[in-house]
């Protein structure tokens, strides 16, 4: 990891780009692991915008523990490592497909998801907006949190199959990744797009690319420095930057 340390340090600007292998280090399913919540029956209609229109009780029943549960995990060292580094001054955001809202937690300021957040609820109706807790609350009596006002559910501002990436978030992303001369892979498989045809825009600015992830991804030849071990990494920058 001195290699690592070293670019770090060195480098102008990093960008982090964040997929799930950081999450389940903190004991968080992989939606789409082996036991995660794509391979449940039905599983293609939970975040299916369409279906959240017909019966929004379908989302709600089945992601009652993977999304509502999140309130009961806690940052792992990566989250922890990250927010360091961002405090250090050296990473300048973070780009992260998760939805667990983590980086925050860690005391991550810049944090561009891509894939949207549980964070924030509008009503599907009149866009009534209810925070995360808020959410919660509602679930401790009903099935479906619904908007007082009109009577319509309230939707989490995670982008569901059939709706647009966040407009901003994405095009923020995509403007950090270019302006950065180290781009910072971290537990992504790098498969799922558009959010994976971010990191290549450092590669094709003229930065650098590191990616530490356990299994190979499409972009491991365009990547100066590969590792294997999330755990490792986080270990030597929180000794680093102690």
């Amino acid at each position: 990891m001195q290699t690592l340390i070293a670019k770090l340090k060195n480098a102008r600007r990093v960008a982090v780009f964040t997929g799930a292998g950081v999450s389940t280090l903190c004991g968080i399913p992989d939606f789409r692991g082996p036991q995660g919540l794509y391979r449940q029956p039905d599983a293609e209609r939970l975040f299916d915008i369409d279906w959240f229109r017909r019966d929004p009780s379908v989302y709600y029943k089945g992601c009652m523990e993977l999304v509502y549960g999140l309130r009961r995990f806690k940052p792992g060292p990566v989250h922890h490592a990250v927010a360091r580094l961002e405090q250090a001054g050296t990473v300048k955001g973070v780009i992260t497909q998760n939805i667990d809202m983590l980086h925050q937690k860690a005391g991550s300021r810049t944090v561009y998801e891509v894939h949207g957040s549980p964070l924030l609820h509008h009503c599907f109706g009149c866009g009534r907006e209810k925070s995360f807790e808020e959410i919660c609350v509602l679930l401790e009596s009903s099935p479906v949190p619904r908007c007082e006002r009109c009577g319509e559910a309230y939707k989490p501002d995670i982008t569901f199959f059939g709706e647009m990436l966040p407009e901003k978030a994405f095009s923020d992303a995509m403007a950090l990744a270019q302006k950065s001369d180290l781009m910072l892979v971290l537990g992504s498989s790098l498969t799922v797009h558009p959010a994976a045809s971010i990191p290549p825009l450092t590669v094709r600015a003229g930065g650098e690319l590191v990616i530490i992830n356990a299994q190979p991804t499409p972009l491991d030849r365009d990547a100066t420095l590969l590792y294997p071990d999330l755990a490792a990494f986080a270990e030597a920058v929180l000794d680093a930057w102690a």
